[in-house]
């Protein structure tokens, strides 16, 4: 890096860290010693010139910053729950939640019953023999027991529990789920696993009132009463989807939707009953890949069923994501969650760094996402449990089976990256780009206005070299600040007028992984045919 000798100009931020972190986790958030000012002349005179810029413009406002986090499944929270000891527990959640001296992470994805990552069989709420209907839900209940005890059942098992930790660490998580399936009996094929849809045009009481009577008006109370008895156990349900992957047939609890079921079953049955009883609850559409996004959305959903919908949920397994914008542009007023992404044990750097770095924390808040959840918070260092078979996915963190160990995966980075460093409340504003899609081409960020006034940028390279950027806030002139972005890795900064939060990673346990057999399941990185 050049030299700089020249008078600096004062900042207005009292408090003023940078980080980097590097695909290959050899740079795991390492403090970075804050970049002096530099000035159009002195960088070409010490040929600093060719560095990519990277302004910073705060007059340009987009949308909120809600937050980040991952999905408790059966499968993380019997890990947690189980494999870990009290202690390890409540250290790992803290270092994950904790809000002041953590990584900062306020939002939880739940399932609404089973997943294929269960360490239970495959439950609901209301299982019953196909051709016995419970119209009243008279036999609904979470699970059996006493919330964490050795002998219980369903969500008290290990879910309740973990959630419950984590709500006292951080009371200010945002819980949002989601359903694999509805019961069997309330569905066409008898299942739970592979795909069937709901018995629509069905009825189940005794008379023809379409909230009491009808399978639509039976699954929207479902969702009401799930609400109701999360909220007898201390945990708060901040937004609801419809279904998980909707297109989805899978071998696993699965519930298939068309776009225009889901956007009637929102709102004639379930967004009435949510304003009847909890209108604070969010609902999102689709949650699902936006390869179903093959053409502006407006043509299957109206306004007014638009209108019973707070924004839509995507995962970004397919690389079709520009597809989001037939969602984005029929409904510019909708809020955009990424729902899901994982990564595999396999993965090499390159694609990883792609999948969270490039595509989930800056292309897709570049263009108009506000919250991230990925999908299991922990698995084991077999990529398990999981009830369907397979193996070698990654959580966020792995923890061994065995004894409670942990390692933090490059998922984990990409959300403290956003969790450490964006206080809550911030707004997404503009920032350069030398990347069209977040993956190819040259250097990309994305920036943050904090309601103070306080800034905050992630800086992410897409290549397999090392690439000097030089960064510059518009309105301050001519004030460059020239920083080395690692490969395939990120650098953080944030300018502030608050203290900062400068809490560093733990080191990571020593275990070996295991995952094979890997089954794939269709998983690919951006650009992957």
């Amino acid at each position: 890096m050049p030299s700089h000798s020249s008078p600096q100009p004062a900042s207005p931020y009292p408090f003023e860290a940078w980080t980097a972190t590097s695909g290959d986790l050899a740079q795991r958030r390492a403090p970075l010693a804050v970049p002096p000012v530099t000035r159009a002349a002195e960088l070409v005179a010490s040929g600093a010139a060719d560095a990519v810029p990277i302004v910073i413009d705060p007059a340009d406002r987009r949308q909120p910053w809600v937050g980040q986090g991952a999905a408790i499944t059966d499968s993380a929270a019997s890990l947690i729950w189980g494999a870990m000891s009290a202690e390890q527990r409540h250290d790992l959640l803290t270092e994950l939640f904790d809000p002041v001296s953590g990584a900062g992470f306020n939002m939880v994805r739940v399932p609404i019953g089973s997943t294929d990552f269960n360490e239970q069989e495959y439950y609901t709420y209301d299982d019953l023999p196909f051709g016995e209907h419970d119209a009243a839900l008279s036999r609904f209940r979470l699970g059996t027991g006493d919330p964490g005890a050795p002998d219980a059942t369903g969500d008290l098992k290990s879910i309740v529990p973990v959630l419950r930790e984590i709500l006292a660490i951080n009371p200010g998580v945002k819980v949002v789920a989601s359903p694999w399936s509805a019961p069997a009996w309330m569905k066409n094929t008898g299942h739970l696993t592979l795909g069937g849809h709901l018995r629509f045009g069905e009825w189940t009481g005794n008379g023809f009132d379409p909230m009491k009577d009808s399978f639509e008006g039976v699954y929207a109370r479902y969702f009401v009463r799930y609400i109701d008895e999360m909220a007898r156990y201390g945990i708060p349900i901040w937004a609801l989807t419809v279904q998980n992957e909707p297109a989805n047939a899978s071998p696993w609890p699965a519930m298939i939707w068309t776009h225009e079921q889901m956007a009637a079953f929102g709102a004639d049955y379930l967004r009435p009953a949510l304003d009847a009883t909890h209108p604070e609850v969010k609902l999102f559409f689709l949650d699902d890949n936006t390869h179903t996004l093959t053409h502006p959305l407006a043509d299957d959903v109206t306004p007014r069923q638009a209108a019973s919908f707070d924004g839509i949920a995507v995962h970004t397994y397919e690389s079709t994501y520009g597809n989001l914008f037939n969602a984005t542009r029929s409904f510019p007023n909708w809020s955009v969650m990424m729902s899901e992404r994982r990564c595999m044990m396999r993965d090499s750097v390159e694609d990883a760094s792609h999948i969270m770095f490039g595509v989930s924390s800056t292309w897709l808040i570049r263009n108009g996402m506000g919250m991230i959840t990925l999908w299991n918070l922990a698995l084991d260092e077999r990529g398990l449990p999981n009830r369907a078979g397979s193996t070698g996915r990654r959580g966020v963190v792995t923890i061994e089976h065995t004894s409670g160990k942990v390692q933090r995966n490059l998922e984990y980075f990409m959300l403290r990256n956003l969790g450490q460093d964006v206080p809550a409340g911030s707004v997404v504003i503009g920032s350069s780009s030398h990347s069209p899609d977040g993956y190819t081409g040259g250097l990309t960020s994305v920036a943050f206005l904090a309601p103070d006034g306080s800034i905050s940028a992630i800086i992410y390279n897409p290549t397999g070299a090392a690439i000097t950027a030089r960064v510059a806030i518009s309105g301050r002139g001519d004030e460059w600040q020239l920083v080395d972005v690692p490969t395939w890795g990120t650098v953080t900064l944030r300018k502030s007028f608050a203290p900062l939060n400068l809490a560093e990673v733990p080191a990571d346990d020593d275990f070996p992984l295991n995952p094979s057999p890997d089954h794939f399941h269709g998983d690919r990185a951006p650009g992957r045919a």
